[in-house]
């Protein structure tokens, strides 16, 4: 209620901790032993909320926010099948309801005792009250110490309060949610889902060989495109160097994601009569995963061309984030060939959270600046525009940038920022960075100071 009121950062973090560890002592209570693989996720889905404390950027904050329930989801629950790590998010907007529930007829059950939760609520309600009291009284009496008062602890005015009851609603039910959860999980494991019936090895294997030859076909073109260079090419089809780029990225991106699903229904409808079946489905889908890694690296060749001419974007980024995690997976399921799918659902899940991660803590939006600040000494050409709209993040490379652009890059940014800061607790590193680097190097005072200041709308 006090923390989040005033914004994300570290908040999400401390307010994590206590209800991971509620939900730890909650599991205990109940008979249930951690595995290693439920601290794993239990780790990393904390690890994951380090990403709002250290970057000022929105979306990269989102996606570790969302990898962190979904990571803390399989934590609470145990999955290891493919229908328990999807499903496993469900499981805790279920105990939603029941949670608070369970703790209500808990609370009243152990507050009349004298041992266990009640006197712990009694004794957190005195010490609240002491220190509410006395530090109203030392603050008055001494304006140092109010002004250490403001910086350490959150802003307990009326101020805003529906918000924060609402924020105090809300962590209260989400704590109870995952603790009733950590006791009494949802057994998703135990929904089976029956397999495919089999067909024939002919029936089977020759799409899949066809789409094998034509794949090796498109790779053998790329192969000779890459040694035999783009000019010749170019020259033959008349595109440009950046449309021949463009052109083929999404298409592969594409055939990339129908690869995956159509491995899924030939694992599912496969042969599986004895060895020798087994032996025809690694063959055959062993060479669509091989062949669709040479796939995937041309597309990220493909967008790194593009890159080169027109700058990096966040879209540019996510995408080529994408199709990278995508060849993983690919290589996790030709390893599943080798080694059995046991472990598989988990690896996936886990390199998603791991991708997740590396994205967050590489910074997207500070790449993005200095991929474009090296572009801009090189040619000369910077869209203004488009790096006023990244975050705080992106301020430590656009500081290198000669007068007056590097004032022109990074006002847009400040101004989003405001002239006041936040608390320690919700204010990102990001954020503290920005504002350091703009308090020793402050924008020279001139009308005028962008009028002269190119601009390249090739970002958008």
């Amino acid at each position: 209620m006090l923390l989040l009121g005033d914004g994300l950062a570290l908040n999400l973090l401390i307010v994590a901790v206590p209800a991971a560890l509620a939900a730890y002592f909650a599991a205990q209570a109940a008979g249930r032993r951690p595995r290693p693989w439920s601290l794993a996720w239990a780790v990393g889905g904390l690890a994951l909320l380090v990403v709002p404390a250290l970057r000022d950027a929105g979306w990269p904050s989102f996606l570790a926010i969302v990898s962190a329930v979904a990571l803390g989801s399989l934590a609470l629950h145990g999955s290891r099948t493919w229908l328990g790590v999807l499903l496993s998010p469900l499981g805790i907007f279920d105990a939603v309801f029941s949670g608070v529930r369970w703790g209500w007829q808990g609370l009243r059950r152990r507050s009349g005792s004298a041992r266990g939760f009640g006197p712990v609520l009694r004794a957190a309600a005195v010490t609240a009250v002491l220190l509410l009291v006395f530090g109203a009284l030392f603050a008055g009496a001494d304006a140092a110490f109010a002004d250490l008062l403001g910086d350490l602890i959150p802003d307990a005015s009326l101020e805003g309060s529906p918000w924060r009851f609402l924020l105090l609603i809300v962590g209260v039910v989400g704590a109870l949610a995952a603790a009733h959860t950590a006791a009494a999980p949802v057994r998703w494991d135990r929904l089976v889902v029956q397999p495919g019936r089999a067909r024939g090895r002919v029936e089977w294997a020759l799409p899949l060989i066809v789409l094998n030859v034509l794949f090796a076909a498109f790779n053998a073109v790329q192969l000779a495109v890459l040694f035999g260079g783009y000019d010749a090419v170019l020259d033959k089809t008349g595109l440009t160097y950046s449309a021949y780029a463009r052109q083929g990225f999404w298409q592969l991106l594409l055939a990339t994601l129908l690869t995956l699903l159509v491995i899924v229904f030939a694992l599912r409808w496969a042969p599986r009569d004895g060895a020798g079946d087994r032996t025809l489905v690694r063959g055959v889908l062993g060479t669509l995963c091989a062949l669709t890694l040479v796939v995937v690296a041309s597309a990220v060749r493909r967008m790194d061309m593009y890159v080169e001419a027109y700058g990096l974007t966040r879209l540019r980024i996510s995408v080529v984030a994408g199709e990278l995690w995508l060849g993983v997976v690919i290589l996790l399921i030709m390893a599943a060939g080798i080694w059995g799918t046991r472990w598989l659902p988990r690896a996936v899940a886990a390199s998603a959270a791991a991708g997740v991660l590396a994205f967050g803590l590489l910074s997207p939006d500070a790449l993005i600046a200095e991929r474009n600040v090296q572009r801009y000494t090189e040619t000369g050409k910077f869209d203004f525009d488009y790096m006023g709209q990244l975050s705080a993040d992106a301020v430590p490379a656009l500081d290198k940038l000669p007068e007056p652009q590097r004032s022109c890059a990074i006002e847009a940014i400040m101004d989003g920022l405001g002239a006041e800061s936040r608390p320690w607790y919700a204010t990102s590193l990001g954020e503290s960075r920005a504002r350091r680097i703009v308090e020793e190097r402050p924008s020279p005072a001139s009308s005028g100071l962008c009028d002269g200041a190119s601009t390249d709308p090739t970002y958008r």
